[in-house]
């Protein structure tokens, strides 16, 4: 059977094509009902390729699942549920259905996984390349909202995973793609085992879709919320300016995955740069009462303390394990 393509399908039929098996359905409008009962927020980001992605190494399918991500987290930054997902795809020449076909299972199985109730889909040609554009709507409890306690210094700040990886993974892509370029050869198939869990941070970033029913559950509100998607410096700062506290981020406490270090010093990059600036490792940050501090070591057991809220002078520093304080700047790599 000969594979289909947008010249046999045409505009309409092509998305038509796509809905088929899903639990979604084509040209639905975006809404959704609330019983008057919950804040309604909305995040979009724009990928672009050659700018945020590379198809040279990129699966198109992690592609699609990892750009929902990157709007979902947002959403679970700020304690809400997804509801509905509007994605725009600008479409170049050089590919056809089967390709746009497998972005599209990966952002389907995203929006499945954190319980998007609609997904929308329009397609359109692109001069330069791919680009994916993509909108989430998501529902936060009136009750969650108020219960917000107020921050205080000295609130800890924790974190959903390790962090860095992801940078790491993206370099040892890249510098694979450079080998490639330059002789037409890349590291063989048992090389690159070992690169794995880093490259597949990068690649298909995870957030866990039960975070804010958790929350709801054991009465865990944080105070501030933010998804850590252009290094934890950036994120910290943001924190820093909208609770008016200061922020001591301590080295010593940061995650990290296995085999880090070594990875790191074989690329000749510093592993903590690639936390606090390396970007995309999609992981959340949230500031929690410290009087809650052992009910949330028991709770959130997948979560770790990096740090704590202080005074207002204090600015964002890090810690070094000698009691060093510095300040934290955010030079994000994208």
């Amino acid at each position: 059977m000969a594979e289909e393509t947008f010249s046999d399908l045409g505009r309409i039929g092509a998305i038509e094509k796509l809905y088929e098996g899903t639990q979604y359905h084509p040209f639905e409008s975006s809404w959704f009902e609330t019983d008057s009962k919950s804040y309604i927020g909305s995040h979009s980001r724009l990928f672009i390729e050659g700018i945020d992605f590379d198809l040279t190494y990129f699966p198109l399918k992690h592609l699609g699942y990892k750009c929902v991500t990157a709007v979902t987290g947002e959403l679970y930054a700020e304690f809400s549920h997804p509801r509905t997902l509007d994605v725009r795809l600008g479409v170049s020449a050089k590919l056809d259905f089967k390709h746009i076909k497998e972005l599209w299972e990966g952002i389907v199985a995203a929006a499945s996984e954190h319980g998007y109730k609609q997904v929308t889909l329009d397609l359109n040609p692109s001069p330069n390349g791919l680009a994916i554009s993509v909108s989430s709507s998501g529902e936060t409890s009136l009750l969650m909202g108020k219960r917000r306690p107020k921050a205080h210094s000295m609130d800890l700040i924790c974190i959903s995973d390790n962090i860095g990886a992801a940078y790491l993974g993206f370099s040892i892509l890249e510098k694979e793609k450079q080998a490639f370029l330059k002789s037409g050869e890349t590291h063989n198939k048992a090389d690159m085992e070992k690169y794995k869990k880093l490259v597949g941070a990068y690649l298909k970033p995870q957030i866990s879709p039960s975070v804010i029913g958790q929350m709801e559950d054991t009465g865990m509100i944080p105070s501030f919320g933010y998804l850590v998607s252009r290094g934890l410096s950036d994120a910290v700062k943001r924190l820093v300016r909208d609770s008016g506290f200061g922020a001591k981020i301590y080295v010593d406490k940061l995650p990290f995955a296995g085999k880090t270090f070594d990875t790191a010093k074989e690329l000749g990059i510093d592993p903590l740069s690639a936390a606090l600036n390396g970007g995309e490792d999609y992981r959340l940050l949230f500031t929690i009462p410290i009087t809650q501090s052992e009910k949330f070591r028991h709770d959130f057991q997948t979560f770790d303390i990096i740090g704590h809220l202080a005074k207002p002078e204090v600015g964002a520093a890090i810690v070094t394990p000698d009691g060093v304080e510095l300040p934290l700047k955010s030079q994000g790599w994208k």
